[in-house]
């Protein structure tokens, strides 16, 4: 084996000595990186939340394997993985992506990826051969001078991943862009068992002190998974979804601020709630709601100490033959539906004694993660269910 790297302090912090990678680090590196990016834009917003992080992982991991020198360095740090041999992670990151991929019909989860260089350089088929087998993504050159073909294009690119339900990720582009990475996702949760839509009925959702809308909310009376932060006075609640997925619903009390609790949100945290569950007889209010964001990223990932790859000196050589090129923007826009079922999932369980009842009706956190592994897929905040 290779001798470690040299690290910073937290560096040495992070990695206690310098193993092969499993499966498991890598699903823990990347939940860290997952929470870090979502409190980067949810601190930047006081709107509705929705990253689909495990896509945005396929999209911006392939840069490990086209970078060199400190470029590969500082993403290496950037995206958690210090210490580990870029080489061995797209294989690491298939095995995560084939688990992922063995429930996504079941989820409804519809993601694509693209790495679009401009035209004139021209990608290597032992690059473009990496993106597609092991991260599932596609690579292609692009002719942004031109700049409203090239966001008919990738506009395309989105509909066709999606099943037509992204339609327009991208607008203006800069003629002189020399790399876009393309990312969209689509999720159609699916409970299991599902919410009645007999049982919904318009409640009142308080956005805030002084904003209360009014939403459908489902019902459901069950046995749940339940957990309670005393720290951060928030509760978990644990939804199981079809193809092997969960959902985890963190609801703050009432007087208790959600960017309190966003600030505590990490990799560690999450594992450390779905520990905390307990099954308990409850009845449970949740709103539907339809969540569609877009997002810039680059000065996010900036924040991230992701930076060197956004600069001239960037150091992209191993993508493929041709002059140095360096990345311009990434683009990400996911949907997410959370709706009942068709009138034949849970209802109203009869209890000998009438049990506690969850009533989501406040803005709260959700987070989509594996059961199996608890690799995250996806986070999100829901401030107003009424809006997009």
């Amino acid at each position: 084996m290779a001798p470690c790297a040299p690290l910073s302090l937290v560096g040495l912090l992070l990695l206690a000595s310098c193993q092969p990678a499993s499966l498991q680090d890598l699903t823990n590196r990347n939940a860290d990186f997952a929470t870090r990016l979502y409190r980067a834009v949810s601190s930047r917003t006081d709107d509705n939340v929705f990253l689909s992080v495990f896509t945005l992982s396929s999209a911006l991991l392939p840069l490990l394997s086209a970078a060199a020198g400190p470029t590969q360095d500082q993403l290496l740090q950037g995206l958690r993985l210090q210490g580990l041999d870029p080489q061995s992670l797209p294989d690491l990151f298939q095995s995560l992506r084939t688990a992922v991929q063995g429930g996504s019909l079941d989820m409804n989860l519809r993601q694509g990826t693209a790495l679009l260089p401009r035209q004139g350089l021209e990608v290597s088929s032992s690059f473009l051969d990496l993106v597609q087998t092991k991260f599932g993504g596609n690579a292609q050159s692009l002719a942004y001078t031109s700049p409203l073909e090239a966001a008919s294009t990738i506009n395309l690119l989105a509909q066709e991943w999606t099943g037509d339900t992204v339609r327009e990720l991208v607008t203006d582009l800069d003629p002189q862009t020399q790399l876009l990475i393309a990312t969209a996702a689509a999720y159609q949760v699916k409970f299991s068992p599902s919410f009645n839509e007999s049982l919904t009925q318009d409640e009142r959702f308080y956005v805030n002190k002084y904003r209360v809308v009014m939403v459908p909310m489902m019902f459901r009376a069950d046995k749940f998974f339940l957990a309670y932060d005393l720290g951060l006075k928030a509760g978990v609640l644990k939804l199981p979804m079809a193809g092997g997925a969960a959902m985890l619903v963190v609801l703050p009390d009432e007087d208790v601020d959600i960017t309190s609790v966003e600030e505590a949100v990490t990799g560690d945290q999450i594992q450390t709630w779905i520990r905390q569950l307990k099954k308990t007889k409850l009845e449970v209010q949740l709103p539907r709601f339809l969540l569609e964001r877009s997002y810039s990223l680059r000065d996010v990932l900036q924040t991230l100490n992701i930076t060197q790859v956004f600069q001239e000196e960037a150091d992209l050589s191993n993508m493929g033959e041709g002059e140095a090129v360096k990345l311009t923007q990434v683009f990400h826009k996911a949907v997410v539906t959370v709706a009942d079922g068709d009138g034949a999932g849970g209802g109203a369980s009869v209890f000998s004694t009438l049990p506690p009842r969850l009533t989501v009706n406040r803005p709260f956190i959700f987070v989509v993660y594996l059961q199996t592994s608890g690799a995250v897929l996806s986070i999100g905040r829901v401030i107003d269910p009424s809006s997009k």
